[in-house]
């Protein structure tokens, strides 16, 4: 019997979108026997909490075209101390945009490339049309659709760690 294996979810919410992402995810990978689910704010995860885990679910918000500086601190703070030490783990990304969501993505999968971590899915990547002040600022109710897809990566990812294929 394999022995049970852990996802990562490190994540960075200012108005609700990005962590109803990642509470979606969670409920998704929680259904999979065999896989215990970390999810955890960027501020409070560090090094210790990437070696412990088998895979990871990185999830930002895009803020100008660019991840949260939350999302940024975290990488900062544990890019050397664990810098060869992950490699060939699996990760997968989610971002909650207001048009775009392609920079956010960029910056953590070229963060990922750098730990030699596996790509397992594209990015997903949620767009709120959220495009002035207020309508950024306000708090995100994200839709069903949406959800589903994040709960989907979020099983398929402790799926795959389940069975061993990453």
């Amino acid at each position: 019997m394999r022995a049970p294996r852990t996802l990562l979810i490190v994540y960075h919410s200012f108005t609700g979108g990005t962590h109803q992402m990642a509470a979606a995810a969670e409920a998704g990978a929680q259904a999979e026997d065999g896989v215990t689910v970390r999810r955890l704010q960027a501020a409070q995860a560090g090094p210790a909490d990437l070696l412990a885990a088998d895979g990871y679910l990185f999830a930002t918000p895009e803020y100008l075209a660019a991840m949260s500086g939350q999302m940024k601190d975290f990488f900062d703070r544990s890019y050397y101390p664990v810098l060869d030490r992950l490699n060939g783990r699996p990760y997968a990304s989610l971002v909650c945009a207001g048009s775009d969501g392609h920079g956010a993505a960029r910056q953590v999968a070229r963060i990922a490339t750098g730990w030699r971590l596996k790509a397992v899915a594209e990015p997903l990547i949620v767009c709120t049309a959220a495009q002035t002040p207020e309508a950024i600022l306000a708090p995100k109710q994200l839709d069903a659709t949406a959800l589903e897809r994040c709960r989907a990566l979020g099983e398929a990812l402790a799926a795959g760690l389940a069975l061993g294929v990453f």
